[in-house]
């Protein structure tokens, strides 16, 4: 049985969802009811349940944090919100913690039974991949092997046989016409965190399901990181109606959105083909089209792959990189901003530019710039999957100004760290060497720079010249030893570096008002 917590501050709430429910016909069984959050906290954590059904607002921890804490106790945890506060900010906090499930007051029975139904299918699920996990030798389920078949398309393998497609992937293609179509996700903000695309893909394949299989004899769609790849198959003539429940699944994508956070969605579309050999070349037209988006606008149904413009790409590039060298020799951020405003104005002269050449310029342009200012791959890698998570051209920009930023703030500290280098070798030799006659060159041959110009790098990074600072070493020293050792004033002048103990006791008279001895009888 899955074990099931409710937790609602109103005890009728949580009667009313008792009754609403055949628990014991979905295999579920409620094991506890609470009536705040800390009640239903300590049940998460005593109880271990398969599903928490609880309210936003309670007394205690609200529903927010409780979710929160209940999925650091039980990552696996599925969480129902039914809540009276129809306000979308609490549901994307919610799908911010992995909560795809949100059920606004009075509780519709048939909303509830579905949203358990749906539930189950995932604990099954999981369940069924644990144990195959576990070697029990289970089959994969024809689902996963059409997302591999996409998933080895995407990999490059272009070359498929009838035979192959059903006894490998189990995906029927005779006499049927396939469509090839890609769904893009693209974001607004800052990136969402890995619970929240959790929920978006699971909804998107729960929309695809019941807007688009239905339309079809066989379908799947792999979701990775911001994209949908999907592959239909149906009779011939039926073009019509798979489009049709395509645009569907886009209209309810796009209904959706404000519950889903700052996401917007766009379907690419192959051409429909009856060739296996053709299969790879309309998943490549339909990444092609939704690429169009850039010019054409997001969340609309985008198909054909347009004929490339008159870009002088080159020409565009170069005069981007010698701003972009000349920007990084300096490191000014205003000559870069003039590379970055070339780069644009390069573009937008261009009649009929199109959204691809936009996409695969701006990313280029990263690239070179990485290169040239000695960027690492790090930075490199989060400039083209944000460039790829981002559906407007300026917003490719913004993602081109926020490498350029980071990398010349990088390239300013490394170049203060070289800088102090020599000046902390320089420390370090002193504070090793102050017990012994050294001088401004020794010091110098140790850090490896000639006494000139190191004198006056030391005086502009210290605010001190070179003897000032090892004198203030040596009292410094000095001190400690007097305080704490039992060495006689003569000792002490020795040990750091003084061979004259007339010149020692005015030093250390001049910097502390006192005489060795006295500081000795002060302090020791």
């Amino acid at each position: 049985m899955w074990k099931v917590i409710i937790a609602d501050d109103e005890k009728l709430i949580c009667r009313l969802i008792e009754a609403l429910v055949d628990w014991d016909a979905l295999g579920m069984e409620i094991v506890g009811k609470a009536e705040n959050g800390l009640e239903a906290l300590d049940m998460v954590r005593d109880l271990r349940p398969h599903l928490l059904i609880t309210d936003i607002r309670m007394p205690g921890c609200d529903g927010l944090d409780l979710i929160r804490q209940a999925r650091e106790l039980s990552p696996e945890i599925e969480i129902v919100i039914i809540s009276g506060y129809a306000h979308f900010e609490y549901a994307q906090t919610a799908i911010a913690y992995g909560v795809g499930n949100y059920i606004l007051k009075p509780v519709n029975q048939a909303e509830l039974n579905k949203t358990l139904q749906k539930i189950i299918l995932r604990l099954e699920e999981r369940g069924h991949r644990e144990r195959q996990a576990g070697g029990d030798g289970g089959q994969s389920a024809p689902q996963r092997l059409r997302e591999e078949l996409i998933r080895d398309l995407l990999d490059g393998k272009r070359e498929f046989t009838p035979a192959e497609l059903a006894q490998a992937y189990q995906f029927h293609t005779q006499g049927r016409q396939l469509q090839t179509f890609l769904l893009k996700l693209d974001l607004e903000g800052d990136e969402l965190s890995s619970p929240a695309r959790a929920i978006i893909r699971q909804k998107a394949e729960e929309m695809f399901q019941a807007a688009v299989l239905p339309a079809c004899e066989e379908g799947a769609l792999y979701l990775w990181n911001f994209a949908g790849y999907g592959l239909l198959a149906y009779p011939p003539g039926e073009e019509d109606r798979v489009r049709r429940s395509l645009r569907e699944l886009l209209n309810q994508l796009q209904a959706n959105k404000s519950l889903f956070g700052p996401v917007e969605f766009t379907i690419g579309l192959g051409p429909a083909i009856q060739e296996i050999r053709e299969l790879a070349d309309s998943m490549d037209s339909a990444q092609l089209a939704a690429a169009e988006r850039l010019i054409e606008g997001r969340g609309r149904m985008l198909e054909g792959v347009p004929p490339g413009s008159d870009l002088p790409r080159q020409a565009i590039l170069t005069r981007y990189t010698k701003l972009v060298d000349h920007g990084i020799e300096l490191l000014d951020r205003e000559t870069l901003r003039l590379a970055r405003e070339g780069l644009r104005a390069g573009l937008l002269a261009v009649p009929k530019v199109r959204g691809r050449e936009i996409f695969e310029l701006v990313l280029d342009a990263g690239k070179v710039f990485a290169l040239r200012a000695g960027a690492g791959d790090g930075a490199a890698q989060v400039f083209q999957r944000q460039c790829r998570q981002r559906g407007r051209m300026e917003l490719l920009f913004q993602a081109l100004e926020e490498l350029h930023t980071q990398t010349l703030q990088e390239l300013r500290e490394r170049q203060e760290s070289e800088t102090a280098r020599p000046i902390r070798m320089a420390k370090q030799f002193i504070q090793e060497n102050y017990g012994r006659n050294i001088t401004l060159e020794d010091v110098c041959g140790a850090a490896g720079f000639s006494p000139a110009y190191f004198s006056a790098l030391f005086k502009k990074e210290t605010g001190e010249g070179f003897s000032k600072y090892l004198t203030q070493v040596r009292i410094n020293r000095a001190k400690e030893l007097l305080r704490e050792t039992g060495l006689s004033v003569a000792q002490v002048c020795e040990a750091v570096g003084y061979s004259d103990r007339k010149h020692f006791t005015q030093t250390f008279h001049k910097m502390t008002g006192v005489n060795p001895a006295e500081f000795r009888r002060l302090y020791g």
